[in-house]
């Protein structure tokens, strides 16, 4: 039975009676508010990805143009070139990326998949593109080699196999080495998979071929026969040649390595277990760990590098992963963060026939990527210029900001450049291939993360590009527990205690505001100056359901709590600024009372340049429940204030004067208008479920307090899931949902309204307003918008000396669903921003000009024209899970309502200016990003983009303005986004070229005497071997040919849409031009020709004409 609403009738009744504008004048006052923003305008597409690529798996690299290829587990491709040239591309089956190899200098990579398919990729365009794919269809590839300057690729395989394919044309060659051939008697046993195969340094018609089980051939492609098959009774994971070809190096499953001289097959010229104890009694050394990798790389001027992974001994456990890098009689063991996925030598010349110089190696961990030099002694690594570090802790939140104050940038960068660590190499990074776009985007853009570990971290992320500014530890202002034995039980979640949760900054006055799941909130002010903070200033406030209370909740709407006494509020909680520590702990029956989670730290801090600790908000356990988490958070520097609430209610703290000015449960706010019958329940008495996304021994319970001076605030975050998603889902990422959300309608949830969402504006707050007033406006999780009157006092000393007054105002309007998002315009339609205070020094001198100055100025209102003076409209924008209203103000009539959901809902909303107007942003869980004009609500976009797969991407999603929004997509990526059609038009031109024209270097000099004994390279005519003229055809059953995307010269990765189209009929009617010139000049060059026959045939007609026949 449909449930009877009789206020939605009366509320109906009254908007027809009132005189106000209903919702039939939206219309009209849309004619007065001209929407400058169409359709046409709105175009979604992928820009850019940051980040470390998420579970890399292989690896290569192009010693001439200087590019790096990352594959990954999911199929991604990630390419890297100089610090600000990166490229992401994605192959369509999503296998894994099992090994790289690059087509040196000719601007196109070959990469080998898990499922069996071979991909040619075109790098000579900005957007790189599949020009062909193989598959095959009864052989599983295990390995594959293109030797230099060869377009002939030999791909092994898992049943022993060697294939040889044609990358030109991706076609595969008759000629085929079998297993069986290639072994022949030397081994009554399948030799096992292709683990290695590579071409003699010195002759390329010889190949040698590694087996799984030991076994090496040295295979001699024109004969089709092996000359040597070499056999240890250790599986092989991987050879390298000595660079004359007269040796080369194994690593084995034992973690030893073997020397063979091609010509003596029989034993290994040297035998080495580099980390192997050697026993006296001259037995075999100990067997230790695989040696997986093996490089072996000479030089001119002394002994030749053995650089290889793995192969440490068994008993070292717990030992880090280790690169091992033997030269000489040196041995060198450096340890890694992370396991090793892959490493690659890096030297001077692209010739596997020449001294190879290394220079530098590359090695990729699973979460990492790390540069070692080896010119330098003690192997220095190399700073990473990439945005590879974004996940160094887990990220918990993010928020974004295009088209902020300009000298933010360059603070952040100046405080940010003196946390740099020390140590590194002294030499310029050696990936440095590619040049930057041409971009004519100039606005400075942030992007902020909160992480697991309690940091927050300020990037710049001007000109699609990524790079860290300055990192914030929030967790210095706690203690900190040495050992899990000393961690406190006042913790409400298990791991990471100071996880970031939500942050409000204002980018203005430069005041930030962090919340994190230990109930805790910290709001800090930026400075350029270091100081000593004696004791960090600390507010206590309980914040929780009292259960005699809820029956009859007292207090009118208008009653005005008095700020520092906080009994006369209508709240039945205290909310008194504590300066007590050890007094409020567990009472005597143990129940845990007034003490918070964590304990701030008693000790002076000492605070560097950049922010700095202004004051620390504690919500307290109360009668042995714990306080619950922080679901939504806002900050003023106009006002001097911060506002937070959860699923009990919300305080306001004046971080000015240091005091809490309000707490008031929920249900209070409405005053005595509740509309929900709320059934009475008990506090929970069960700790929460883990905030954390990483382990790390911290953390701790209550204290004291103190701090500096005034300033700022905007921007805010929240998420809200229905518990339906919630078990599909990660657990550990689960512990950021709000308790509440529309499509869960308990009563006992009910009874639990949450405070969503809070936007501070000058407005008017009831219909009999006859002028804007400052104040706070709440949004719920029931969808409910109510508002707070602040009496501000007068600015300058006043304000520090005077109460803030704070009076609720009951309820403005109801929405479907949880408010996400409020914002303000004015009567001609454009954005009625916050009022802010201008960033100062807050460390100068007491007596100093500059605080003057700052003490005389009035924080700056920003009221887009002076008509709001003369009563004109006001609108208010608000977006919940389902739908979005503007409402005309003072009149709080609804002018215009648009549903946005019905069967999905809301994630994340975002108002935001995009060319000339501004817009709704919203991204919903089923995966819809959509814009909706203001104030009118048309629909702008509605685009199927990304299903909500992960919590990770409903926590990190969010819109800022001129059309850029960012989530992350992995753990360690983070992905922009844009959804305005000049940007998607632009993006071609501001992406990096990959490619770029540089010469081969010069092959080396044979040297008289080798050319003259034929001591240098063999060459080998690999087209007349391999060619269908000379192997014939290989089976069509054994692999398929799969023409790419890119064939057209990779014209397709232009960019899409008329301006691509308009660009390729332009390319093609230039090649049509270029084919018409070339077939005249073939038929001038051809005339031509006939002529000069002619006038030869007639010469010496002419000159035999008169010749008897025997002078002939």
């Amino acid at each position: 039975m449909k449930k009877f609403n009789i206020r939605k009738v009366l509320d109906g009744l009254t908007a027809v009676s009132s005189p106000s504008p209903s919702p039939q004048l939206g219309a009209k006052e849309n004619e007065l508010i001209p929407e400058t923003l169409q359709s046409e305008h709105f175009q979604l597409c992928k820009t850019v990805r940051h980040g470390f690529p998420y579970q890399p798996s292989s690896m290569a690299f192009d010693p001439v143009q200087k590019i790096l290829a990352i594959g990954t587990q999911n199929g991604a491709l990630r390419l890297f070139g100089r610090p600000g040239v990166e490229c992401y591309c994605q192959h369509e089956s999503g296998a894994a990326v099992i090994q790289l190899q690059f087509l040196i200098n000719e601007g196109a990579l070959v990469s080998a998949l898990a499922d069996d398919s071979i991909h040619l990729w075109n790098l000579r365009q900005k957007r790189p593109a599949v020009l062909h794919s193989l598959k095959f269809n009864k052989e599983r590839i295990t390995f594959c080699h293109l030797p230099f300057q060869s377009k002939w690729l030999y791909i092994g395989s898992e049943r022993g196999n060697i294939h040889i394919v044609n990358v030109e044309s991706f076609t595969l060659s008759g000629y085929t080495i079998m297993w069986n051939k290639a072994i022949e008697l030397s081994s009554k046993a399948h030799p096992g998979p292709v683990v290695h195969i590579s071409d003699n340094p010195m002759d390329e018609g010889k190949l040698i071929i590694g087996f799984e089980s030991g076994i090496v051939v040295l295979w001699d492609l024109k004969s089709k026969r092996a000359d040597y098959r070499y056999t240890y009774d250790e599986a092989i994971h991987s050879v390298a040649w000595h660079h004359e070809g007269k040796q080369f190096i194994c690593s084995h499953s034992d973690g030893t390595l073997t020397i063979w001289n091609i010509k003596s097959p029989a034993k290994p010229a040297q035998t080495i277990t580099p980390h192997g104890k050697q026993p006296k009694d001259g037995k075999k050394p100990e067997p230790c760990k695989p040696i997986l990798k093996v490089e072996y790389k000479t030089t001119r001027a002394g002994d030749p590098f053995m650089i290889f992974s793995g192969g440490l001994s068994y008993d070292t456990v717990g030992r880090r992963p280790c690169l091992t890098v033997m030269h000489g009689k040196s041995t060198a063991v450096l340890e890694m963060d992370y396991p090793i996925v892959d490493f690659l030598t890096l030297c001077e010349t692209p010739y596997p026939n020449d001294f190879q110089e290394p220079y530098a190696v590359v090695v990729l961990l699973e979460k990492d990527l790390v540069v070692i030099d080896l010119a330098q002694n003690g192997y220095p690594i190399f700073e990473n210029p990439y945005p590879m570090m974004i996940h160094e802790s887990p990220v918990t939140c993010c928020e974004y900001l295009a088209d902020c104050p300009v000298d933010l940038i360059p603070a952040l960068y100046s405080v940010g450049s003196r946390q740099k660590r020390q140590g590194y190499s002294k030499k310029e990074w050696p990936i440095s291939g590619g040049n930057w776009g041409l971009g004519t985007q100039s606005y400075p853009e942030i992007i902020i993360t909160g992480h697991a570990d309690g940091s927050v971290k300020f990037w710049d992320a001007s000109a699609i590009m990524l790079q860290v500014l300055y990192k914030l530890k929030t967790a210095k202002v706690f203690e900190k527990a040495r050992c899990k034995e000393e961690k406190p039980n006042t913790e409400i979640v298990d791991e990471d205690p100071f996880a970031i949760q939500l942050m409000s900054w204002c980018p203005e006055s430069r005041m930030l505001c962090v919340a994190g799941v230990s109930a805790h909130v910290i709001i800090y002010r930026f400075s350029k100056q270091e100081i000593t903070t004696e004791v960090v200033q600390l507010l206590e406030v309980r914040l929780q359901y009292e259960l005699n209370d809820l029956e009859s909740p007292e207090g009118g709407g208008d009653q005005t709590p008095a700020p520092l006494t906080p009994s006369t509020s209508p709240s039945p909680q205290t909310a008194a600024p504590q300066t007590h520590t050890s007094t409020s702990s567990n009472s005597s029956d143990g129940i845990r009372d007034n003490i918070p989670c964590l304990k701030v730290r008693s000790s002076p801090l000492k605070q560097s340049p950049g922010y700095q600790v202004e004051l620390v908000v504690q919500l307290v356990w109360v009668s042995g429940e714990p306080p619950q988490q922080i679901s939504s958070l806002a900050i003023n520097s106009s006002y001097g204030l911060v506002v937070f609430g959860n699923s009990n209610g919300l305080a306001v703290v004046d971080y000015l004067q240091k005091t809490v000015l309000l707490n008031l449960g929920t249900v209070e706010l409405y005053g005595s208008n509740d509309p929900y019958q709320r059934q009475l329940r008990s506090p929970r008495k069960s700790r929460q479920p883990s905030g954390g996304l990483c382990d790390i021994n911290e953390g701790s319970a209550t204290s004291e307090d103190r701090c500096k001076s005034p300033t700022s605030a905007k921007m805010s975050r929240k998420l809200s899931l229905p518990t339906e998603l919630k078990p599909d889902l990660d657990n550990r990422d689960n512990s950021f949902s709000r308790s509440r959300s529309s499509s869960v309608t308990s009563i006992d949830k009910e009874a639990r309204e949450a405070v969503t969402s809070f936007y501070f504006c000058e407005t008017y707050n009831r219909k009999a307003d006859g002028g804007l007033t400052p104040s706070l406006w709440v949004g719920t999780s029931l969808g409910t918008v109510l508002a707070i009157s602040l009496n501000m006092p007068p600015a300058g000393e006043q304000r520090l000396l005077q109460p803030v007054i704070v009076s609720p105002c009951g309820t403005l309007v109801r929405l479907k669903g949880s408010i996400l998002r409020m914002a303000f315009l004015d009567s001609t339609g454009s954005l009625f921003p916050s009022a802010f205070e201008p960033w100062y020094e807050p460390n100068a001198p007491a007596n100093g000009e500059e605080r003057d100055k700052v003490r005389k100025r009035r924080p700056v209102s920003v009221s887009p024209s002076t008509s709001q003076e003369l009563n004109e409209n006001q609108y208010a924008v608000l977006c919940s899970e389902k739908q979005a209203k503007v409402i005309s103000l003072p009149s709080q009539t609804c002018v215009f309502k648009h549903n946005i959901t019905e069967t999905s809902f809301v994630l994340r909303a975002d108002v935001v200016q995009i060319n000339t107007g501004i817009c709704v942003a919203c991204f919903c869980a089923n995966g819809h990003i959509m814009t909706l004009s203001l104030p009118g609500l048309r629909p702008l976009l509605d685009v199927n983009y990304l299903p909500l797969t992960d919590m990770r991407i409903a926590r990190t999603f969010c819109f800022t303005n001129l059309g850029q929004a960012l989530y992350l997509t992995s753990p360690t990526e983070i992905q922009r986004i844009t959804y305005s059609q000049e940007v998607c038009e632009n993006l071609q031109e501001m992406l990096g070229e990959l490619f770029t024209p540089v010469e081969t270097p010069e092959a080396p000099n044979r040297g008289f005497f080798k050319g003259l004994f034929g001591g240098g390279a063999q060459s080998l005519d690999r087209e007349e071997l391999f060619g269908e003229s000379g192997a014939g055809k290989a089976p069509r059953s054994l692999a398929q040919h799969i023409p790419g995307p890119g064939g057209l010269e990779g014209m397709k990765g232009a960019a899409s849409g008329i301006v691509g189209d308009l660009a390729r009929a332009r390319i093609a009617l230039d090649e049509r031009g270029q084919k018409l010139s070339e077939v005249e000049e073939r038929t001038a060059a051809m005339m031509a020709s006939a002529d000069t026959f002619s006038k030869h045939a007639h010469e010496m007609m002419l000159k035999c004409k008169d010749k008897k026949w025997y002078q002939f």
